[in-house]
């Protein structure tokens, strides 16, 4: 699989990184998922501390261990579970990143994170508070790179300004292209890269497109679709696109034609779901004529909350 670098890094991941949420609390379906990314060529993992009250970085650092050194082990930071574990509270305090990073350290049985990231973040944190809790980690050794985890263009501008982030995860897809307007051009602008996450937008954009729709969708369309607008969208684009391709192969290679794109992060809670995203992400590119298509019959949506 091809690898892309994040940002001005020297971390060079693969075009399609795994999102542990999915693996589960069993070990052993754990350990196959996990092992088979590894076989497609998959170097890049992402977990975070909130997952499974960090049970997840347990079971992706037991099993990374003997591969430690050739993979990209991501995780976050900035989620405080309470006492009771039934809800958790937003704090983006230098003193909490500083604790919760020894702790994955730790649940991961690693001695340095390769991408540390603030796991959301908005425009009334103490922005300059925690870039310095970030770059101490830094020089302690203790992650190699720092990143955010956020949709908000007015928060990534801000860090993307202040900061020596190499990258921002959000979520983007063909049917939530709010990152085109003004996200991804000030990351590719400023050699910040994107990682991606949702790309199949929770199951419509999969091979089994509207049988994925969840009660909700049908109901509230998603986003700014309606579910008939949704219906029509994606049977377009499946009709005008049609031969080889399958559905989360167009909707994978639509990410990977941004260029301030480095990554999609995917989940998978079974191996196949694994063999298939891996294969969609070694296909060929999107043709200019391909993606003019695609922009033509989806919506340019824009971030009208979420600043």
């Amino acid at each position: 699989m091809k690898k892309r670098r994040i940002g001005s890094s020297d971390l060079y991941v693969s075009e399609l990184g795994l999102g542990c949420m999915s693996i589960g609390t069993n070990p052993s379906n754990a350990q196959e998922i996990i092992e088979a990314a590894l076989e497609e060529g998959i170097n890049y993992f992402d977990t975070a501390d909130l997952y499974d009250f960090g049970e997840n970085e347990k079971l992706v650092g037991q099993f990374l261990k003997n591969v430690r050194e050739q993979v990209v082990i991501a995780t976050k930071a900035g989620n405080r579970w309470n006492e009771q574990k039934d809800s958790w509270s937003w704090d983006p305090s230098k003193k909490h990143i500083k604790e919760a990073v020894k702790d994955s350290l730790n649940r991961l049985a690693t001695d340095y994170i390769d991408l540390y990231q603030l796991h959301g973040g908005t425009i009334d944190d103490p922005i300059d508070e925690t870039i310095e809790a970030f770059e101490e980690l830094k020089e302690e050794g203790l992650i190699r790179h720092y990143g955010i985890s956020s949709i908000r263009p007015n928060v990534i501008r801000e860090y993307a300004a202040r900061s020596s982030i190499v990258s921002v995860m959000m979520q983007y897809s063909i049917l939530d292209r709010r990152p085109e307007e003004e996200a991804l051009p000030l990351l590719d602008k400023n050699g910040i890269s994107a990682v991606t996450r949702g790309p199949l937008a929770k199951g419509l954009l999969s091979n089994k497109m509207l049988d994925k729709a969840s009660q909700s969708v049908e109901e509230k369309g998603y986003l700014d679709y309606s579910y008939s607008e949704l219906a029509e969208t994606i049977q377009s684009i499946r009709e005008k696109l049609s031969g080889d391709r399958s559905m989360t192969e167009i909707a994978f290679q639509y990410n990977l034609t941004n260029p301030a794109v480095s990554s999609i992060v995917a989940g998978a809670s079974r191996v196949e779901q694994v063999r298939e995203n891996a294969k969609a992400a070694r296909a060929n590119r999107l043709t200019e004529e391909e993606l003019a298509v695609i922009k033509a019959l989806a919506k340019q949506n824009t971030y009208e909350q979420h600043r």
